[in-house]
């Protein structure tokens, strides 16, 4: 494992403010994920896991604190190249897919490129050579809604990994699917972690927890527990 982490929080505290009422969504978080490692965000209810997704993928910037990616201090980017490292260096796994329904399973996991620039040749490889390490290389050409959920999933998978983000973050990515696919995903997320891929997952799984090498416990927007379970 590397010395120096690919994320970094350093006493992030998110604050909001509704009406006159204000509240810390998260409170002096402060944690370090190295390369390879797959770790589960877990907790109550509004104990802060969404802030922190948000927080950890750019899309939201902490009130107070410092969040480095990949040894950079992004809290104080602007919303132009925080973008940039959204698109370059974060791969984002949802809950509900978020598939483009007109596009093909190969079109799906291309935009990411269409994004970066890159050729559509050199595009179209990469996308296809990733649909079939997830087991879609008999579907390139259906359409999100001739997929089955786990299927789908799988798609937005691929798609998380073309761009060779340096994070993976899943959001509750067996959340919509029945125990059978749910299983098959986690599967694929096993054989991820096996390629020392980085991956910070929110869940509600214990599944998900026992599989992952480490978890973090979120209560009222602080860390309660971190644990590691000893399959980093």
């Amino acid at each position: 494992m590397s010395d120096t982490p690919i994320v970094a929080l350093r006493r992030v505290t998110k604050t909001y403010r509704m009406g006159d009422s204000v509240f810390d969504a998260l409170h002096e978080v402060d944690f370090e994920v190295h390369h390879g490692e797959y770790v589960a965000i877990m907790g109550p209810s509004g104990c802060g896991k969404s802030t922190l997704l948000n927080v950890l993928g750019c899309l939201d910037k902490p009130t107070v604190g410092h969040y480095l990616l990949g040894g950079k201090d992004v809290s104080s980017f602007d919303d132009d190249a925080l973008s940039e490292i959204r698109g370059a260096q974060l791969g984002f796994i949802f809950q509900s897919y978020n598939l483009i329904q007109q596009l093909t399973v190969l079109e799906n996991i291309e935009v990411p490129l269409y994004y970066q620039g890159i050729g559509a040749g050199a595009g179209r490889r990469k996308a296809k050579e990733l649909a079939e390490r997830v087991g879609l290389g008999n579907r390139l050409h259906h359409k999100p809604s001739e997929l089955s959920g786990g299927q789908q999933q799988r798609v937005g998978i691929a798609r998380a990994l073309v761009n060779e983000p340096l994070v993976l973050l899943a959001d509750e990515p067996t959340g919509n699917l029945d125990s059978s696919s749910g299983a098959e995903i986690l599967e694929l997320f096993d054989e991820l972690r096996r390629q020392q891929k980085t991956i910070i997952m929110v869940t509600h799984d214990p599944d998900i927890g026992e599989r992952a090498g480490r978890i973090i416990r979120l209560r009222d927007g602080k860390i309660e527990e971190d644990v590691r379970n000893g399959l980093s």
